[in-house]
């Protein structure tokens, strides 16, 4: 699958790259056509977890020790619901235990409310830093099961089975997280 990046996007995430260059922050991302966007309607509720299928696109794109996936959203709920904002994302261990530091948002600021209706599907862009470029004194590589996942505005989550390699030390930045809809 071939995906293309947005001029726009692009600057974004460039300037997010240089000012976050020491932290590993994304040089580059994946764009897909977008969701349906625009402001909810004061009757459609947020989307709770329940109500969603949370799943990893693994057609991811990389460079220079980081990998770009989207992080899918499918209303499954019977009805429209919104998202808006950054989910909570973190490495986890085949039992849940969370591994190393939760996700750092990307510099962007949401703006867009993600309305879905039942069986639509939205997105946000995780980045995922190759373990190995982190020296390992600092890192402590180990290897992910999985993702969990807290829709934006939600305190129940998902588990995603994805094991990647990640650092169990806190400190470290592995992870990065852009907010639903974005690009």
């Amino acid at each position: 699958m071939n995906m293309h990046v947005s001029k726009a996007a692009r600057r974004i995430l460039a300037a997010a790259a240089v000012a976050c260059a020491a932290a590993l922050a994304p040089a580059a991302a994946l764009a897909s056509p977008g969701p349906q966007a625009g402001a909810a309607p004061a009757a459609t509720p947020p989307c709770a977890t329940s109500g969603l299928d949370v799943w990893l696109n693994t057609q991811g794109s990389g460079a220079s020790g980081r990998t770009f996936y989207y992080l899918e959203f499918t209303n499954l709920s019977g009805r429209s619901c919104h998202l808006f904002g950054y989910p909570g994302l973190s490495g986890v261990t085949l039992n849940g235990t969370q591994i190393g530091s939760a996700a750092s948002r990307y510099g962007i600021t949401p703006h867009t409310t993600v309305t879905l209706a039942n069986g639509a599907t939205t997105h946000a862009l995780v980045g995922v830093v190759n373990a190995g470029v982190i020296p390992a004194p600092q890192c402590h590589p180990v290897t992910a099961s999985g993702l969990r996942v807290y829709p934006p505005n939600q305190t129940q989550s998902r588990v995603v089975p994805y094991p990647f390699p990640a650092c169990s030390r806190t400190g470290p930045v592995y992870l990065f997280i852009g907010p639903v809809g974005f690009p």
